[in-house]
């Protein structure tokens, strides 16, 4: 295998969005579900132990297996069956649904139980994400798939912002029972969706089919690929700076509004947030995104995303956080398809499924610590600091954002959207990152 494949653009072009948007409705309806069961598992949680710390490992537990099995199922993204796996993943994730309804029906369940479930359950979402993603550059005319992205991320704002209305009612109408035998359900609209299209699957070299001791290569070739290409690579870390100061402060949200506000204040932030996320995602599917100079597009996207993180700390009234998260929310599906739709166009058909996984695993590789982070420099540093005769009380800062409970918090925001813009505003000096469209040819549409 070489560190720089530069395998033949394949010979057609997919026609339309058909067959995208068929799967997209079909795991459109599956991630309503889950939605509800994740809402479920917390009003549960909370009345079985009224704790914080079980909410932190729920989540824990329903991320690090993913973050870790991503590269090991882009290996199999780009040697196995992509439309397989993801019905694999699918019909893995609704037994892990049907397990709970049953512990649910016997009265048997536990909190040890979320804990294994939402465990198994993201090992099977780690091997359905790159071969999704590796799919659509597959069945997306190329000139489409910043629009098709933006159709995914409008997906998921509707989710955010129709799962918390749903879910609420529903969980005093119909129970916990209820509401998982409803997520069972749905997952079979998400496979009846993938049965109904056709999936191409890129072909491996000879060479690639025959090599001794695969996985190892393909966890390598990843890192090799990206390494090979300065530009992309570039850009991945600089994915994992902006996922680190986005999370180090969005970590925080709750006690940012709730040190101020009462619930119904979160509540109306949370469906701000929702609402940013849906106009983002309808304004990008509706444009298209930028045809050219997208690094440059991109780079402002994500820096007037972390404005957003700025207003939302910089005073205490509502409409501060409520303002802050709609621009913050509102942005982040433009830039994730913009991002998407550039190493879908940069990154070969048959080498996504590695390739992705390994960016995944990069660009995440500093959220734990982020989450791990911010909670305690919250307690311990800042919050200190920003009370009525902490150090930075009678400064500046103290006077711009004000004094009391809350604004450490604030003043955390801040510095996290500064920060992320002035890097946002260095990265773009970097001509690898700048220049990356022109440098690397395209690896998909057809031949000139």
């Amino acid at each position: 295998m070489t560190d720089n494949p530069l395998p033949a653009a394949p010979t057609h072009e997919p026609k339309d969005l058909r067959a995208f948007l068929t799967i997209w409705a079909g795991q459109f309806v599956s991630m309503l579900g889950s939605g509800l069961t994740s809402f479920a598992i917390g009003v549960w949680i909370f009345q079985k132990t009224g704790q914080a710390m079980p909410f932190a490992l729920t989540i824990l537990f329903g991320n690090l297996p993913n973050l870790l099995l991503l590269p090991v199922a882009g290996s199999l993204a780009d040697r196995w069956n992509r439309k397989a796996l993801m019905l694999l993943a699918d019909t893995g994730n609704a037994l892990v649904t049907l397990a709970l309804f049953i512990l649910l029906l016997g009265g048997e369940l536990q909190t040890w139980h979320i804990y294994l479930l939402v465990t198994v359950g993201s090992v099977f979402s780690a091997f359905q994400e790159p071969a999704y993603q590796s799919s659509v550059s597959l069945i997306v005319p190329k000139k489409e798939l910043t629009r098709a992205n933006g159709i995914a991320q409008t997906a998921q704002a509707v989710q955010t912002i129709l799962t918390p209305l749903l879910a609420g009612g529903l969980f005093v109408a119909i129970g916990m029972r209820g509401i998982v035998l409803i997520d069972f359900i749905t997952y079979f609209f998400g496979v009846g969706a993938l049965l109904l299209v056709h999936i191409p699957q890129p072909q491996l070299s000879a060479e690639e089919k025959g090599q001794k001791g695969q996985l190892r290569r393909d966890l390598a070739f990843g890192w090799t690929y990206l390494r090979a290409r300065p530009g992309l690579f570039a850009l991945v870390w600089y994915f994992a700076m902006v996922n680190f100061t986005l999370n180090f402060a969005a970590v925080l949200t709750g006690p940012l509004v709730l040190s101020a506000h009462p619930a119904s204040a979160f509540g109306f932030v949370q469906t701000m947030t929702g609402a940013g996320l849906l106009v983002g995602g309808l304004l990008v599917s509706t444009w298209g995104g930028p045809k050219t100079k997208r690094v440059s597009v991109l780079l402002a996207v994500i820096s007037a995303s972390a404005l957003g993180l700025v207003i939302a700390g910089l005073r205490q009234p509502l409409p501060f956080p409520a303002a802050g998260y709609f621009l913050l929310m509102m942005f982040i599906p433009i830039g994730q398809s913009i991002s998407q739709a550039i190493f879908q166009t940069k990154v070969a058909p048959e080498a996504q499924g590695r390739v992705f996984g390994m960016r995944a695993l990069i660009s995440r590789s500093m959220m734990p610590i982020a989450f791990l982070s911010s909670g305690f420099l919250a307690d311990k540093l800042f919050e200190p600091l920003m009370q009525d005769g902490g150090a930075l009380a009678n400064t500046a800062l103290g006077m711009l954002l004000g004094v009391g409970a809350g604004r450490g918090i604030g003043l955390m925001f801040v510095i996290a959207g500064a920060v992320c813009i002035l890097v946002s505003a260095l990265v773009a000096l970097n001509p690898h990152i700048r220049n990356v469209e022109e440098e690397l040819p395209d690896a998909i549409g057809p031949r000139p």
